[in-house]
């Protein structure tokens, strides 16, 4: 049985500005790192518990099939003024109809980001049926 998400690979057309990214910026910790004789073609960064983000060098435009990730966070209102001091565009935090805040970045591949701050009333804490108005 399937037992949590192990990872997500994402193509980047720049490593480094892409590790810049979820490492100094979102301070998540580097996991490890694939190499092909003394080229760096790809890292791990870890996400909690066995769960990873995985990243590989790829061609121009290479952004892979993903609409988005979400990662959860502790504090919204936190992350919100880190990526505005870091110069990164981010939306409003709002609370979306599965009752939990949310609010959106694009990450260097241009990857969409959803971060989620559950609250006591989230869908994904307590089940349930999601209307939605989209």
């Amino acid at each position: 049985m399937i037992k949590q998400l192990a990872h997500a690979c994402i193509h980047s057309e720049d490593l480094t500005q892409t590790q810049a990214f979820y490492c100094g910026v979102l301070g998540c910790e580097l996991g490890f790192e694939f190499f092909k004789e003394q080229e760096r073609i790809g890292f791990y960064i870890h996400l909690g518990n066995q769960t990873f983000l995985e990243f590989f060098k790829g061609k121009p435009g290479a952004s892979g099939n993903i609409r988005h990730l979400s990662l959860e966070v502790e504090d919204m209102d936190a992350l919100i003024d880190r990526l505005n001091e870091k110069g990164i565009e981010v939306t409003d935090k709002k609370c979306g109809a599965d009752h939990s805040w949310q609010c959106w970045c694009k990450d260097p591949s241009g990857v969409d980001l959803e971060f989620h701050q559950y609250t006591s009333e989230s869908l994904q804490l307590k089940g349930g049926i999601c209307q939605v108005k989209w």
